[in-house]
C-alpha cells in the first residue's frame, strides 16, 4: 500500500508539536483505512449486521507461547525533551453502563480484518484531540507485520458480552510512526486512528421501489411466494413480480436413473398377477391390499381393484399395485419483490459519546499506572483463566529501567509487572487515574507480554516509551478531520 507522508497542516498543534529540519528523517506516517463515508459505513456494518455476528465471531490479536519473550534490563535511560500532558474530555454523555463502574467508558475493542480473511481484536481507547474523533491502541493492531493497514478496522467502545452500547466508529486515517511502518520496530508499536462519528443500527422499513432505489444506506429485496391469481394481478413493468421455473410433466425412466423416484400405480388383478417381481418398470408393487368397506362404498367404487367379500361376510376392494419409475416433473412458482431498507441513526463523534483519554508523553518511570484491556489468549502453560469478553486491569508502578528484546528490535520499553494475555494489547496505559471520573493519561499501550521466571505464566506486560516522537504522530493524528456517515433519515452520506 502506497504511503501517505504528505505532512498535515500545522495550525493548532498542542504544546507537544515538534519542529524539524527540512532534511531530517520523517518521523510519522499516515495511511487511510477508509476515508470516504460509504467505504466506511460498508465496514462498520460489517460487524453490525447479523445482531452483531462478525464481532462474536473474532477472536484475539494471537501471540503463540513461542513467541512470549524475556525482556532484558538496561540502564536507566534519559530521554530529552520537556514533559507534557493533554487533558481528557470528560464531557461524556450519559449511556449503556459498563459491568465494573471503575472501568473508563473510553475502553473498547478495535475489530479487524488480516491478510488471511481472519477476524480480529485488540483493545483500544478514545483519547483526546482537536476533532473529538482519535482512538489510541497497539501498531501492531492496525498495521500487519509493520506494513499494510487491516481491513475493515473499527472501533467498538464499551464492547462487552458481544454488544455495542455506543456504537460503531469506523477508522478513516491512521497515524504512527515511520520506525514502525518501514522497519516494524517495536519501540514505536503504538498507533492513534482518527475515526468517523459512529452509528448503530436500528430496524428495518419495507418500502415502494421508487423509494428503495432512492435509498443510499443499506438495502435489500425479500423474496416472497404468491399464487398464480395473485401473479396475474401484479404489475409486471416494474419488476415486482416474476416467475422461475416452468410446468413440466413427470417423464417414466428406469429404477437407476439419477434423481428416480418410485410411485405406484393401481392396476387390475390380470395386470398384476402378469408382472413380474422385482424392480423395475411396471414390476410388482408388493403385495395386493385389501380393504374393509360399506356395501355403499363398494357399489360407489369405480377402480380397477376387485370388489368380494371375506369369509365373514364383510365388503372388501382388493388393490393391486405396480411400480412407476419417474422423473419428477416441474412446477412454475411465483414471487414479488419487498423493498428493504436499513435505517441507522448517528450516535455522534466519538469524544462526544464516550469522552477521551488524555495524553501524556516524556514521564519519569517508576509512577503508578492502571493498563486495561480485553486479555483472552491462554498463558504458554495452556491455562485460560480470561475470556475476552470484558475487560480487565492492572495496577501498580512502572519499572525505572528501560528494557529491550531483540525479536521484535526494541531497546526502550517500559514495564509493569501484570498477569494479562494476549487480547488486552492496545490497552491504555493511564497514569494520574480518576477513578470517580474514570479519566487518565495515555501514557502507553500494551505491546508485549514477557514471562520473566520462566514458569511458563505472562508475569510483564511492556510499552513503548512514549516521547518527544511519540508526540509528534499524536499532533499530526489530532488535525485528522473525519464526517459523518448517516444523515438524519438513516440514509449514507456521500
Amino acid at each position: 500500500m502506497k504511503r501517505l507522508l504528505v505532512p498535515l497542516a500545522a495550525a493548532g498543534l498542542s504544546a507537544a508539536a515538534l519542529a524539524f529540519p527540512a532534511a531530517a528523517e520523517p518521523t510519522w506516517v499516515q495511511d487511510p483505512l477508509a476515508p470516504k463515508p460509504a467505504d466506511a459505513y460498508s465496514n462498520a456494518f460489517f460487524w453490525l449486521d447479523g445482531n452483531g455476528a462478525a464481532l462474536k465471531k473474532a477472536t484475539q490479536y494471537h501471540w503463540d507461547a513461542k513467541d512470549v519473550p524475556k525482556l532484558m534490563t538496561t540502564q536507566a535511560k534519559s530521554f530529552d525533551g520537556k514533559p507534557g500532558m493533554t487533558a481528557p474530555i470528560t464531557s461524556a454523555k450519559p449511556g449503556a453502563k459498563v459491568k465494573n463502574v471503575n472501568l473508563p467508558r473510553s475502553l473498547g475493542k478495535v475489530f479487524f480484518l488480516d491478510r488471511k480473511g481472519n477476524y480480529q481484536w485488540c483493545s483500544a481507547t478514545s483519547i483526546q484531540s482537536r476533532h473529538r474523533n482519535l482512538v489510541a491502541t497497539a501498531g501492531h493492531c492496525v498495521y500487519e507485520d509493520g506494513k499494510d493497514v487491516y481491513r475493515k478496522w473499527v472501533f467498538v467502545p464499551g464492547y462487552y458480552q458481544g454488544k455495542a452500547p455506543y456504537g460503531v466508529y469506523a477508522g478513516a486515517y491512521a497515524f504512527t510512526t515511520y520506525d514502525l511502518d518501514v522497519y516494524d520496530d517495536y519501540d514505536g508499536d503504538y498507533a492513534f486512528v482518527a475515526v468517523h462519528n459512529g452509528f448503530t443500527l436500528t430496524t428495518e422499513k419495507k418500502v415502494t421501489a421508487a423509494e428503495y432505489k432512492a435509498w443510499a444506506g443499506d438495502k435489500w429485496i425479500k423474496k416472497r411466494e404468491i399464487t398464480a391469481e395473485e401473479f396475474a394481478k401484479c404489475k409486471l413493468n416494474l419488476g415486482d413480480c416474476w416467475s422461475e421455473g416452468e410446468d413440466t410433466p413427470a417423464d417414466l425412466v428406469g429404477p437407476d436413473f439419477p434423481g428416480a423416484v418410485l410411485e405406484k400405480v393401481e392396476v387390475n388383478e390380470k395386470t398384476y398377477t402378469d408382472a413380474k417381481v422385482g424392480r423395475g418398470q411396471g414390476f410388482k408393487f408388493g403385495e395386493p391390499v385389501v380393504e374393509q368397506v360399506s356395501k355403499v362404498e363398494q357399489d360407489a367404487y369405480k377402480g380397477p381393484g376387485k370388489r368380494g367379500t371375506d369369509t365373514h361376510g364383510n365388503y372388501t376392494i382388493t388393490h393391486y399395485y405396480t411400480q412407476k419409475w419417474v422423473k419428477p416433473g416441474t412446477s412454475r412458482k411465483y414471487f414479488a419483490a419487498d423493498y428493504i431498507i436499513g435505517l441507522a441513526k448517528d450516535t455522534g463523534k466519538l469524544g462526544d459519546t464516550v469522552g477521551g483519554q488524555g495524553f501524556a508523553w516524556n514521564q519519569p518511570k517508576g509512577q503508578p499506572v492502571y493498563a486495561f484491556g480485553y486479555p483472552g489468549d491462554p498463558h504458554p502453560d495452556g491455562d485460560k483463566p480470561f475470556t475476552g469478553v470484558t475487560p480487565k486491569f492492572c495496577y501498580g508502578k512502572t519499572g525505572t529501567k528501560t528494557y529491550q528484546v531483540n525479536t521484535f528490535r526494541v531497546e526502550e520499553h517500559q514495564v509493569l509487572k501484570c498477569s494479562m494475555t494476549g487480547g488486552a494489547d492496545g490497552g491504555p496505559w493511564l497514569i494520574k487515574y480518576d477513578n470517580a471520573k474514570r479519566t487518565g493519561y495515555v501514557n502507553g499501550v500494551t505491546s508485549l507480554f514477557a514471562d520473566q521466571d520462566g514458569n511458563n505464566r505472562i508475569d510483564l506486560i511492556s510499552s513503548a516509551y512514549f516521547d518527544s516522537e511519540t508526540a509528534d504522530v499524536y499532533n499530526k493524528a489530532t488535525l485528522a478531520e473525519t464526517k459523518s456517515l448517516v444523515g438524519p433519515n438513516g440514509e449514507i452520506l456521500y
